[in-house]
C-alpha cells in the first residue's frame, strides 16, 4: 500500500506493499480486480512456487494461492501475517502457505519460480537487483512500482528518464511495462500513480564483472550528457583509475610496470580508437558499454 505522503517526500517511496501496517497515512490496494490482473499477468503455473514480498491483509496471497503448489511470502509486520494466516486457516490452501517474518532486502530469499508482488517504493531498486542477483535463475517477476521507477526500468536512450538504472536492468533482464494502476484504486488514494512491470532475467546471464560493469556505468551518468572525453578525464577519476589499476596489479600478483604513457594517454587512446569520444552516457545502450568496457579492460583500465 501507499506509504503517507510524508515518508514519501522522506524515502521518495511511493505505496507501501500490502504487507505494509494499517496506521494513519497507509494506503491499502482495494480492487480484487486489479490483484486478479497482476496475477493473471504472471502466468502463473500448478506446479510453481511462487514469492510473495508482503501479504497484508492477504487479498493477493489468496490469490495467488489459487493457482500454485506453493506460495513464500516475506512479511515484515506481525500484524499482517496474523491476519493473512487467519484468511486462509482451515482452508486447502493453509498447507500451500509458508510466510517469513523479516526485511525482504536483509532475509535470505528462498527458492521460487515466479515473484508477484506490491512492494514498498524505498526499496524498489535494492529489491530488483537483489531478485536479479538470486540463484538459481527464476521465471519472472511481475512487481508494482511508483510510474517514475517503472518508466525508468524501460527507458531507451535519448529518453528522458533513461539512466544508471535503465542500462542496468536492461543488461540483466526482460523488462515491460504491463498495465497501469490509477491511484484510485487504493483505499485512501495516493498523489502517485502506478505501474505494473514483467521482469525477466536474461539466462544465462551476461558473463561479466557486474561491479567493473557498474562502476563504468556510474561515472559516465554522473554526468550523463557531457561527452565520455569531458567524464572520464577529469583528475578524480584519473586518480579514480590509477589506484584501481595499482590494486588489481595488486590481487593478481603482477609486478607494477613502468608506465611509458600517463592513464589519462591510455584513456583518450582507448575513446578515440573506439569512436567513443564525443558520446554521451544519454545516448548510449548496453551493447555500446560492453564495447567500452572490454576496451577499457583491454588496456589496464579497470572501474572497481
Amino acid at each position: 500500500m501507499p506509504k503517507s505522503e510524508k515518508s514519501r517526500r522522506v524515502h521518495g517511496s511511493g505505496p507501501t506493499p500490502s504487507g505494509a501496517a494499517g496506521g494513519k497515512g497507509q494506503h491499502f490496494l482495494k480492487s480484487m480486480a486489479v490483484v486478479s490482473k497482476i496475477v493473471e499477468k504472471a502466468n502463473l503455473k500448478a506446479t510453481d512456487v511462487a514469492l510473495e514480498i508482503g501479504v497484508g491483509t492477504g487479498i493477493m496471497t489468496v490469490r495467488i494461492l489459487e493457482e500454485v503448489k506453493r506460495l513464500v511470502a516475506i512479511e515484515l509486520d506481525p500484524r499482517m501475517i496474523a491476519e493473512t494466516l487467519k484468511q486462509v486457516q482451515g482452508t486447502k490452501y493453509q498447507q500451500r502457505l509458508r510466510i517469513i517474518q523479516g526485511d525482504c532486502i536483509k532475509v535470505d530469499l528462498p527458492y521460487f519460480d515466479v515473484c508477484v508482488a506490491n512492494i514498498p517504493y524505498q526499496i524498489s531498486s535494492p529489491l530488483v537487483f537483489k531478485l536479479l542477483a538470486h540463484r538459481p535463475i527464476f521465471r519472472c517477476a511481475i512487481i508494482m512500482f511508483q510510474e517514475e521507477f517503472a518508466l525508468r526500468l524501460t527507458a531507451k536512450p535519448g529518453d528522458p528518464l533513461y539512466c544508471r538504472l535503465s542500462v542496468n536492468a536492461q543488461l540483466l533482464a526482460r523488462v515491460q511495462q504491463l498495465m497501469k494502476v490509477s491511484r484510485n484504486n487504493f483505499r485512501p488514494p495516493p498523489k502517485v500513480e502506478s505501474r505494473v512491470v514483467k521482469i525477466e532475467p536474461i539466462n544465462p546471464p551476461p558473463p561479466i564483472n557486474f561491479n567493473e560493469w557498474d562502476g563504468l556505468v556510474r561515472l559516465c551518468f554522473n554526468r550523463k550528457n557531457k561527452t565520455l572525453r569531458s567524464v572520464l578525464t577529469t583528475k578524480t577519476v584519473l586518480s579514480l583509475f590509477e589506484a584501481n589499476f595499482n590494486t588489481f596489479c595488486s590481487l593478481q600478483n603482477i609486478s607494477l610496470p613502468e608506465m611509458t604513457i600517463s592513464i589519462r594517454d591510455i584513456v583518450i587512446n582507448v575513446l578515440d580508437s573506439s569512436k567513443f569520444s564525443s558520446k554521451r552516457a544519454s545516448k548510449m545502450n548496453v551493447d555500446d558499454f560492453l564495447f567500452l568496457l572490454n576496451k577499457f579492460n583491454e588496456a589496464g583500465i579497470h572501474f572497481c
